[in-house]
């Protein structure tokens, strides 16, 4: 459906109090700004602000639904025959490629570390987000494969699925805060990556295939789907 006048209105101011907050964040870190000076530089009203964010973290983790959705979306929208971790593979490799924020491997992505490290309340928010993030793809999992309600194999995959993103995620923080270019850093990131995700692709790589077309029935946990015979 087209998106109306009024809800790319609505998305527009969003987006440019989210901006000027991340602005005001960044040069000055999340503790020292408050809500009414946001306000003021986005030359709107706090009870606005608070319209569009229910939080003060909320304002600086604006992408928050976005990046506690980005696995299970990914597996959601994975290719025919492929499996779940061969679809997060594609999908961060892409992301590295192009230095797309969404694995946090952009430019920029260490200053935006070093401000939730600065601050217990988004330290604490940024872990909610990831405990949501594996909740989310574990759920999926189970989704996609009929699971059973007491089977803990979707979670159990989810967790390490997850586990391999966020040490790859973090080692490029790290190298990023120490001053390296974040040109070099991907391209080690692409090796570390590589194995990573060999490791994931040997141990759960066959969970959670997406049935080929004219497949019969959704394949469950660990099993390849197989076309019916033509």
């Amino acid at each position: 459906m087209e998106e109306g006048l009024r809800e790319r209105k609505k998305r527009e101011t969003r987006q440019r109090i989210a901006d000027i907050a991340m602005g005001l964040f960044l040069q000055r870190g999340f503790d020292n700004v408050t809500v009414a000076e946001v306000a003021r530089a986005a030359d709107v009203s706090v009870n606005t602000v608070f319209n569009y964010f229910r939080t003060k973290e909320d304002l600086f983790l604006d992408r928050s639904e976005e990046t506690e959705d980005l696995l299970a979306r990914v597996v959601r929208e994975r290719r025919a025959g492929e499996s779940a971790v061969e679809a997060v593979r594609r999908d961060f490799f892409e992301a590295l490629d192009a230095g797309d924020w969404r694995y946090g491997m952009n430019e920029g992505a260490d200053l935006f570390v070093q401000r939730v490290r600065e601050s217990v309340a988004l330290q604490s928010r940024v872990r909610m987000l990831d405990v949501n993030r594996e909740d989310r793809l574990a759920r999926t999992l189970a989704e996609e494969t009929d699971a059973d309600p007491d089977d803990l194999t979707p979670w159990l995959v989810s967790a390490q699925i997850c586990a391999a993103v966020r040490a790859l995620t973090r080692h490029f923080a790290i190298r990023q805060m120490a001053g390296e270019d974040p040109a070099p850093i991907r391209a080690d990131i692409r090796e570390h990556a590589e194995r990573a995700f060999d490791l994931l692709e040997r141990g759960v790589g066959g969970y959670c295939p997406r049935p080929e077309p004219g497949s019969l029935s959704r394949p469950r946990a660990g099993e390849r789907s197989t076309p019916t015979p033509r």
